[in-house]
C-alpha cells in the first residue's frame, strides 16, 4: 500500500553556526516543532562540537 498524503515529516539540512558548512541530512516533524532545529553537531571543517541550525 502506499503512503496516504504527505504526511507530518520533512527533510531538513543542518548547517553550522560559524562556518556555515552544510553537513547533516535528518528529519522532524513541522507539527511538534514548527520553529528551525539547533542541535550540537561536530563539524568536520572546524574539527570541533559546534551549534548546528537548520537551513531552508
Amino acid at each position: 500500500m502506499a503512503k496516504k498524503g504527505t504526511g507530518a515529516r520533512i527533510l531538513v539540512t543542518l548547517a553550522c553556526s560559524e562556518c556555515r558548512e552544510r553537513t547533516y541530512n535528518t528529519s522532524k516533524n513541522r507539527r511538534n516543532d514548527p520553529n528551525r532545529m539547533e542541535l550540537n553537531k561536530f563539524c568536520p571543517s572546524c574539527r570541533v562540537q559546534r551549534m548546528h541550525r537548520e537551513v531552508r
